[in-house]
């Protein structure tokens, strides 16, 4: 069975171009545009990975690690950073609020599918 994943950013065009690589490799993938609509998803859809950009509207990346970490059901899952965003104090930030990694936009196909293979084991 292919391996969930789950990518969430305001950008549709970032959203689509993870899609396209993740789908190309095999994953499944679910997309939300907001941390608050992927919580909503993330009620009755389970992933193996989530992918997560940093600034985003309603609640962003860090809001959205913050909650998934509080939640028994998904304490577990891997959540990937995937931003703009390089500074030493946000990837600080995001790595204790529970981020399992961190990969800068604009992203290398080849880059995300060997890290999401790694993070899914």
């Amino acid at each position: 069975m292919a391996r969930h994943v789950m990518t969430v950013d305001d950008s549709k065009t970032m959203r689509d171009m993870v899609t396209y690589t993740l789908r190309g490799a095999g994953f499944q993938v679910s997309e939300a545009e907001d941390g608050q609509k992927a919580l909503q998803m993330l009620r009755t859809t389970k992933v193996d990975l989530v992918i997560t950009d940093l600034n985003m509207p309603k609640m962003d990346g860090v809001g959205l690690i913050r909650a998934l970490r509080a939640d028994p059901q998904h304490r577990a899952v891997p959540i990937l950073m995937l931003t703009t965003e390089g500074d030493p104090a946000k990837k600080a930030e995001g790595r204790s609020a529970g981020a399992t990694g961190w990969l800068v936009k604009p992203f290398n196909p080849d880059k995300l599918v060997e890290l999401v293979h790694r993070v899914c084991g």
